[in-house]
């Protein structure tokens, strides 16, 4: 079973992220803020976690570095999710371990592709 975690404090975010990505064999998980996201990180492990730059309280350069700090052999995938204005927060989570980022508003086929490209043995709709 393929795991993402959409983290982003904004529902209808999530709610489209996990229309896009569900389908069998892949279980979805979801946090509204960086704290939530730490602890679904340690309860799910999951394979690919898609996070939201600007969060409430810790934003999503923090979550990367408290993950770094708590979990380095994690095999966990982070997809940054920003908007264009948001670019320099990028650059340094790229440098906490990001692979790579999509921009909001999203294109649903720029999503599909980046998360396929972290998970081959999971095919999405």
């Amino acid at each position: 079973m393929c795991k993402i975690l959409i983290v982003d404090d904004q529902y209808g975010v999530r709610a489209l992220l996990r229309e896009l990505l569900s389908r069998d064999g892949i279980s979805i998980w979801e946090a509204a803020s960086g704290t939530e996201a730490i602890e679904a990180l340690v309860q799910m492990n999951p394979d690919i976690v898609l996070l939201d730059v600007k969060l409430p309280g810790m934003d999503g350069v923090e979550v990367l570095k408290e993950w770094n700090r708590k979990q380095r052999a994690s095999r966990t995938t982070f997809i940054l999710m920003t908007a264009y204005g948001e670019l320099e927060s990028v650059d340094k989570a790229e440098g906490y371990g990001a692979a790579s980022y999509i921009t909001k508003p999203f294109d649903i086929h720029a999503v599909k592709k980046e998360v396929e490209a972290h998970l081959p043995g999971c095919r999405l709709p």
